[in-house]
């Protein structure tokens, strides 16, 4: 899923690959269908060619619904984010402390991982 700066804001749009025409080796192309801000129909096609210089092509509105017709058939596939299952309510932090495994249900912060006593280990401090 890619990005397109519309409105003072990052929006999100439909990302497609294209076949790379003469002298690039990428090119993308951005479908924003309607700003929520602006209602601005926006298309951008972004070609990076093989001195990795990067040139981007930028229509709005009637002009950019021309362009998207225009290079339909030039369209490899469309990118679709992995979606992630967000299961984090049942999930509990295994760990080891003092040789006793134990849970952590929510305060991460006062964890002590991997601790073992060590009963030859003089740590007395003495102050003169």
């Amino acid at each position: 899923m890619g990005y397109i700066h519309c409105c003072g804001g990052l929006r999100k749009t439909r990302s497609y690959k294209l076949v790379p025409q003469a002298n690039f080796v990428l090119c993308e192309l951005d479908y924003l269908k309607q700003c929520p801000v602006c209602g601005h129909t926006v298309v951008q096609l972004t070609r990076v060619d093989k001195n990795d210089n990067i040139s981007t092509v930028r229509k709005v509105n009637q002009k950019a619904k021309q362009f998207l017709d225009k290079l339909k058939k030039f369209i490899l596939y469309e990118e679709v984010p992995l979606k992630i299952p967000k299961n984090s309510g049942k999930f509990y932090l295994n760990y080891n402390e003092y040789g006793v495994l134990k849970r952590c249900y929510s305060n991460l912060s006062s964890l002590k991982i991997g601790l073992y006593e060590n009963k030859n280990l003089n740590n007395h401090v003495q102050s003169f």
